[in-house]
């Protein structure tokens, strides 16, 4: 099993922002019937983990330091990166009991290779790329291998009922859900429609805008010293809301 070092963490609301600059990342741990904890977690030490482990493998995480230090075994419940620098911002662990069958979400593995793309250049297409499940935590798994060389023609599918799991691991999607297919290529004249379609669409939305300025022009000329009328909408927004 994963380990990972954690700390216990004081700082809270905008404090989080020095446990940042000093190359960790704050974090909170919880689950049934278990007092929530703040945490740290080193940023280098986690990245790497979490690229192994995701959020379908156990971890257990090892809470404090010397004689002191707790273990729990855990899962990535979830993370929150930064939009801009799509760095870690923080970890949500979730708690788990070893008895108890828990559901997690993991991430389709597409191996193989498909006759239908390869000698009739068709286009694979992934209808899915994750998948539940619900098994024991010591049961979990960390992907599923979707087998695309089942696509030999374009009338074939990968469905639900066709991905091999482990006889402890049950999947919880509809058995006759498509995973994945492929589609014929695109012809000459499908390719021509596509690239005119969006040209009418523009004129349609220039002409619809042009009509609008217009109208609003007129608004203006009718109106007494100039003043557009109100919308309705700005009307009603004015009026007291019943308390």
């Amino acid at each position: 099993m994963l380990e990972l070092l954690a700390k216990l963490r004081s700082e809270t609301g905008r404090q989080v922002g020095k446990v940042r600059k000093q190359g960790f990342i704050p974090a909170v741990l919880y689950g049934q019937k278990v007092k929530n904890l703040n945490l740290s977690i080193d940023y280098n030490t986690f990245e790497k983990i979490y690229q192994e482990a995701g959020e379908s493998t156990l971890i257990r995480l090892n809470i404090g330091d010397g004689e002191s230090k707790k273990q729990r075994v855990v899962l990535v419940y979830d993370v929150a990166k930064d939009s801009v620098s799509d760095r870690f911002v923080h970890i949500d662990f979730k708690q788990v009991k070893m008895d108890e069958s828990i559901t997690v979400e993991i991430p389709l593995n597409f191996v193989g290779e498909s006759e239908a793309v390869k000698s009739d250049n068709g286009v694979l297409i992934k209808n899915i790329q994750t998948v539940e499940i619900e098994a024991l935590p010591q049961d979990l798994i960390h992907d599923i291998k979707v087998d695309i060389s089942l696509l030999k023609t374009f009338d074939d599918n990968v469905y639900i009922k066709d991905l091999k799991v482990p006889e402890k691991v049950k999947l919880t999607a509809e058995a006759e859900e498509v995973v994945a297919s492929v589609v014929p290529p695109r012809t000459d004249e499908e390719l021509e429609e596509l690239e005119e379609k969006p040209t009418e669409a523009i004129e349609e939305i220039e002409i619809e805008e042009k009509g609008k300025v217009e109208e609003a022009e007129e608004e203006i000329e009718d109106s007494p010293r100039g003043e557009t009328k109100e919308p309705e909408e700005q009307k009603e927004s004015k009026e007291p809301k019943e308390k």
